[in-house]
């Protein structure tokens, strides 16, 4: 089994599952990854996403057997394939989180970067790995890096390869939370079953209020606000939350 999900709770558990690679990446696998994350979409079942790596690892990123093979028609549809996958984790209007347990590099990072949060075991490490392979980054991972942290400080990872340890990967932003390892896993499923509970309409046009904040003018952003709000306000969650808040009890939200 090379990539696994299982559905609990309202949580999906998406999982890369190829230990003797070090859970590397292969075409075949972008395309499950794509269609479990497009059927995520419209599925009333899942709330939340989790994706990380099976055997201590998240990923060590593209499977290298493949590369070079197929000449620029090969390289394009890698690209391709890439592109759509990253398009479907990035903009799911659900909640996501990263779940590190160990190595995450390449396009890996690029992918976990693409979640809403990612939640980092002690022993996790993180890398772009391109500059071994000659090879310009990927998964938009420069992008994500970026934003996070700045032009400069996205570069110096790059042109240097180095590893990010998982504090050090904390302290600059690009991990939410750190736990420490007996409890890390117990500490993802808390955080998924979490927002698996929220108002998941809700969640999900806030993700792209979020999107909106980087690229929108304050006026552009008030007026998508005015169109968001009244939309989450016809859902039947809406109505649940104003029934618990009057009514001094916990929300029983149904993502609907």
């Amino acid at each position: 089994m090379t990539v696994s999900v299982e559905i609990e709770g309202g949580v999906a558990v998406v999982t890369l599952d190829r230990p003797e690679t070090r859970n590397a990446i292969t075409m075949a696998m972008r395309a499950r990854l794509w269609e479990a994350f497009e059927g995520f979409e419209t599925d009333p079942k899942v709330r939340a996403v989790v994706l990380t790596g099976a055997s201590g690892h998240f990923s060590s990123g593209t499977d290298t057997g493949e590369l070079g093979t197929g000449g620029v028609p090969g390289s394009m549809e890698r690209m391709h394939t890439l592109g759509r996958l990253l398009r479907s984790i990035y903009h799911l209007k659900k909640p996501t989180i990263a779940a590190v347990p160990g190595l995450c590099l390449g396009m890996a990072w690029g992918m976990a970067l693409a979640c809403d949060l990612v939640v980092a075991a002690p022993a996790a490490k993180f890398g772009l790995a391109f500059r071994g392979i000659g090879l310009t980054p990927d998964a938009g991972a420069m992008w994500s890096l970026a934003r996070l942290i700045g032009p400069m400080q996205a570069k110096a990872l790059y042109y240097s390869g180095r590893t990010v340890l998982a504090e050090e990967a904390l302290a600059m932003g690009l991990v939410l939370e750190v736990p420490p390892q007996e409890t890390y896993w117990d500490r993802v499923l808390e955080r998924a079953a979490d927002l698996a509970a929220g108002p998941t309409i809700a969640f999900g046009l806030a993700k792209r209020q979020v999107d909106l904040a980087a690229t929108a003018s304050f006026d552009q952003f008030l007026d998508a606000e005015a169109t968001m709000q009244p939309i989450a306000s016809r859902t039947e969650d809406h109505v649940e939350g104003i029934a618990a808040a009057r009514e001094k009890r916990k929300p029983a939200f149904r993502g609907e």
